[in-house]
Parts: C-alpha cells; structure tokens; sequence
C-alpha cells in the first residue's frame, strides 16, 4: 500500500482574482495619495547627492537638447539649485538673486549670467567672501518673484537682489505665469500672508479636482520630477542646461505707431495701475534680510518710430512715469533702489529688449557689485 503524501496539491490561481486584487490596491493607493501634498514629492532629488545642483533653476520646452524641462513643482525646482546643497560658513556673505528670464539667463552660459558674473568678481563684504545664487526664473510676474522669495528664507540669504522692469508690474501680468498658475495653493497662502490684492477665485489659478490629486491626474508632475532626474547626468556631465542657437532672431528695433501700454493710455500711468504691493510684500517677506531692488536695463531704440517707445515692451510715456513712479514709492518706503535702465548699450541686447550679451551683463555685473559693497559692505 502507498504512502500518503504530507504535500498539499497546489491551488490554483485564479488570474480574474488577482486582477481584481490589484486593482483594489491601485484604488487604494490614489484614495491615499489624494492625502498627500504634490509638492512633497518633489524634496526627493538625486541633486546635491548623487548629481551636482543646477547652477539655475529648471526651465525649458526641448529637454533632448537642453537636459532641461520645465515643470511646476516648486519643491522639486529648489531641490535640484545648488542652494539646496550648498551648507553656508561664516566666511560666506550669502547673496540670492530673483527676477526674469533676464537674471535666469536667456542665451547666457551660467558663467555669463549676472550671478555669475559676480562671483567672478571675487568681491567680499567684510572679511566675508560674497557667494551669489541665480534663482530668478523665465516669465515677467513680481507674483511669481515673490512666490520664489518667499521659500529662500531657508538658505539664510545675507542679501535678496531683485530686478525688476515694467513689464512685471501690470495687473494682467500677475497671476499668468505658468509657474504661478500651477501652484494656486502657495499663492493663496501668500494672499492670506500678505493681504495681497490679488483674487483667489482667478479663473488663471488652475484648481485640482480631487480626481487630478491622484496617481493618474499627478502622473504628467510625476513624470516630469523622474525626468529632472535623469536629464541631471546629461546636465552633469556637459554643463549644457539651454539650447544655444549659432543664430537668433535680434530684438526688434522698429516699431508700429501705437502707444499703448497693456490696456492703458497716455497721459497717465498711475500708482493704483501697477503691482508695487508686490515689492512691498517681498520686503516684509525678506523680514530681516536686505532687498536690493534694480530697474534692470532695457533697450533703447533709434529704428523707426523710437520717439514714440524704446522699445518692444514700452511706449516712451508709460516707461518715463514707470520710473518716476519707482523713485517716489521707493523714497517714501524706504527701499534699497537703483535704477540702472539706461545702463547698457543697444548693441548689447539680444533676442529681446531685456536678455543682454555677456557684455551687457558685465555692465550690470559691475554697477551691481559697486551697489553692494557700497550700501550694505561699508562699516
């Protein structure tokens, strides 16, 4: 007679339960992840780690040239600046730049930039070395400068360098960057912070449904972090983060005989029309810390119809009381404020009226470099 086996047959697996099982987990996990802040994700970086920082902040639309993207998690965006990396020293006088495409750098390799430009400079304050970091960021929006300045406050900058220029301050122009588009949730919090005259209900800030809070709806923000990732050993090992074209497109210098600025008219362009309340809240966001706030240079046209605008952005009317206007809150607010519009030569700007040559940006440089020691480096 034969033993009886001690194994127990295999059970079969039923294909239909497993697929119902997973699905179950699946649910589950986007239930859960609808908890989860999407920014958080982004604290996770292989920068300042396994990859260097970024000598600028993410930004461009052709990654397979660029190694570079843009995408709107600020968590990640910081996480991957060598700020974020960078442990500060007593011998470190920690200088932070924001602004536009002009400060990021447009056509410029990070060397040229404005941040640097300054560090070549080799400048101290002190007998501390100053150290300057490019945080400024594509798109014109003193929102969406602010919404950077008000997350730097953890590097323990020494100094916050703003430039500036008109074209940032008009009302339309705030909420309509991308990046300040994307992150309703950090503009709400700066409105409630600040008071900010802006309207929380602006169909141009993007409100997720609880569905885009899910694995499926946050699977273009997480794929863009896991790309960041992987364009960083292609950044790493080139240094290229921009396309550099051999030609481009040169600022226009020509223009039609309008006048207008955004939707208004000569002959007055009034406070109440710009956004300073912007400055304002920078200042007080930057608590302690100094602000030095530079009307950046621009163009200054002689093609056709120069009499009437400097440039692309700006008819002659608006740009002169822009400036005058720049004096008087400045002085009656008490801000640290250099106007350096007229600075530059034409011939030194590039693809637009406010991106200059590695020449322009040494004119800038020098003229910055100068403002600091002077105001905030003298005993």
């Amino acid at each position: 007679m034969a033993e009886q086996s001690d194994v127990k047959p295999k059970e079969k697996i039923n294909p239909i339960h497993v697929v119902f099982k997973a699905l179950g987990l699946f649910i589950i996990l986007n239930f859960l992840f609808t908890f989860l802040d999407p920014g958080s994700i982004g604290k996770l970086s292989l920068y300042n780690s396994i990859l260097p920082g970024r000598s600028r902040l993410p930004f461009g639309e052709n990654p397979a040239e660029s190694y570079n993207l843009s995408l709107y998690n600020l968590n990640a965006m910081l996480a991957s600046h060598e700020i974020a990396g960078a442990e500060k020293t007593e011998e470190e006088y920690r200088v932070v730049l924001i602004g536009d495409s002009s400060v990021w750098g447009t056509l410029l390799r990070p060397e040229e930039t404005l941040a640097g430009q300054l560090n070549q400079m080799n400048l101290t304050c002190g007998d501390r070395r100053i150290v300057v970091y490019n945080l400024g960021y594509p798109t014109i929006s003193l929102t969406k400068d602010l919404m950077l300045l008000d997350r730097i406050k953890a590097y323990e900058p020494d100094l916050i360098v703003w430039p500036v220029t008109l074209e940032s301050f008009p009302w339309d122009k705030q909420l309509s960057s991308p990046l300040v588009a994307n992150n309703r949730t950090a503009i709400l919090e700066l409105i409630e912070k600040y008071n900010l005259p802006l309207d929380p209900n602006d169909p141009e800030l993007v409100t997720l449904s609880q569905f885009d809070k899910t694995i499926i709806g946050q699977r273009r923000n997480l794929a863009d972090i896991l790309r960041l990732q992987l364009y960083g050993f292609k950044w790493g090992a080139t240094g290229i983060d921009q396309i550099y074209p051999e030609s481009y497109e040169p600022a226009q210098v020509d223009f039609e005989e309008d006048i207008t600025f955004h939707e208004y008219e000569p002959p007055t362009l009034q406070e109440k029309n710009l956004a300073f309340e912007m400055i304002s809240a920078g200042i007080r966001a930057a608590g302690e810390t100094p602000v030095l706030i530079i009307n950046e240079p621009i163009l200054i046209s002689e093609g056709k119809n120069s009499d009437l605008r400097y440039n692309f952005f700006y008819p002659r009317w608006a740009y002169d009381q822009y400036r005058e206007l720049m004096q008087e809150v400045s002085l009656a607010e008490g801000w640290n404020y250099i106007d350096l519009w007229n600075l530059v030569p034409a011939e030194e700007f590039t693809n637009s009226a406010i991106h200059l040559t590695p020449e322009g940006e040494s004119l800038l440089a020098t003229a910055t470099g100068q403002s600091i020691l002077e105001r905030f480096c003298t005993p």
